[in-house]
């Protein structure tokens, strides 16, 4: 039996759930000036992914496509922080 396509599914769905809260994060620590990180880290799981094989090429795609996706993700929690349905973070303060 070949179990890379549920193995893989559950990831997927894994996956999106652990970067939406690390958005949210990120935007409240670092704002949307964080992109570069997820740019980089998007980038390097492409190429790892293109140099491996089987499940792990595609579980790396996974995480270098949800890395960029959090990109557009970034600008969009700013906006609702903007908007008031996020608490934005007060200046001066540390973690």
């Amino acid at each position: 039996m070949n179990y890379h396509g549920l193995i893989v599914g559950v990831y997927t769905f894994f996956a999106i759930g652990i970067f939406h809260p690390i958005v949210i994060k990120a935007e409240y620590y670092f704002s949307k000036r964080c992109w570069p990180f997820f740019l980089i880290l998007g980038l390097l799981c492409l190429f790892f992914s293109l140099k491996t094989s089987d499940v792990w090429s595609a579980i790396l795609g996974i995480t270098a496509f949800c890395f960029l996706w959090s990109i557009k993700e970034l600008y969009e929690q700013a906006e609702r922080v903007e908007r008031g349905l996020y608490p934005k973070r007060k200046k001066g303060t540390l973690l």
